[in-house]
């Protein structure tokens, strides 16, 4: 599987590749995106279970982290020159494998649909709908872009989806001090189920594009509906998505390492 993985890199490169896709690129891009985007935060004052209070909270705590890491993720991307590996897959799985992606953006949309969003006013909707757009933009570059290109290289694709999904987890960790508390560790367990339908929608797609739309989609459901009275269908419903998700992805992976494996023994010689 890791020899699929370099032959899918390898016909995925840009001739505008500055930099050889290495782990160690990746992972200097992840910490100073992490180090930008918490910087911030930190010196905004955020409380994190107040994020979507107010247009104040929204600007301060959404969108300006956002925007800062939004600036070093491009520049990152552009002084390596990954964009094209990092944006489109050349090799996707069966289109049945968007399924858990599918039912995540309909939970999303009747999550919106249902939510009583009178306390949220025209300027919200705006640093909303911005910030949304930018995280999906940005952690899905860092993670499920950048990151899978640089550890194709190296790794077997079970391997990429586990340490690229459980970095993008390990990303949420530092809510444990901005006012989440204990439950950052349950939302760390949360984001490594929900990353790896993240990472469905990239492979089944072929490309990133619907995971960051995904993503943006699902974060601005749980933002939007922040403080609200109506039932959090879902908060209620994330931990079923994220253990199918935990368990199914490894079962697509294996099945798909199984079928590259008989199709190289049946491929004729010469």
């Amino acid at each position: 599987m890791m020899s699929n993985n370099r032959a899918m890199l390898q016909q995925s490169l840009d001739p505008a590749l500055r930099v050889r896709p290495r782990v160690r690129w990746a992972v200097l891009t992840y910490f100073l995106y992490s180090a930008v985007f918490y910087a911030i935060f930190v010196l905004n004052g955020v409380d994190y279970t107040r994020v979507g209070e107010s247009d104040q909270t929204l600007l301060l705590w959404y969108v300006a982290p956002l925007s800062g890491g939004a600036v070093l993720t491009i520049t990152m991307v552009t002084i390596y020159g990954w964009w094209r590996p990092s944006l489109v897959e050349k090799r996707s799985l069966s289109r049945w494998t968007m399924t858990l992606p599918i039912i995540m953006m309909f939970i999303a949309i009747v999550n919106m649909l249902i939510g009583d969003f009178t306390r949220v006013t025209p300027l919200m909707w705006l640093y909303l709908f911005v910030g949304s757009i930018l995280v999906g933009f940005n952690e899905e570059m860092v993670t499920r872009g950048q990151l899978i290109v640089a550890l194709r290289s190296r790794f077997g694709e079970t391997g990429v989806w586990l340490l690229s999904t459980a970095m993008f987890a390990v990303f949420h960790l530092p809510n444990i001090f901005l006012g989440v508390g204990a439950g950052a560790l349950i939302q760390v367990l949360l984001s490594f189920g929900l990353g790896s339908i993240f990472y469905l929608a990239r492979r089944s797609t072929g490309s990133i594009v619907p995971a960051m739309l995904l993503h943006g989609l699902w974060d601005l459901s749980i933002f939007s509906a922040n403080g609200s009275s109506s039932f959090p269908i879902a908060g209620v419903l994330a931990p079923l998505l994220a253990i199918a998700a935990a368990i199914t992805v490894p079962i697509i992976l294996r099945n798909e390492k199984r079928r590259d494996s008989a199709q190289s023994v049946s491929r004729p010689v010469g």
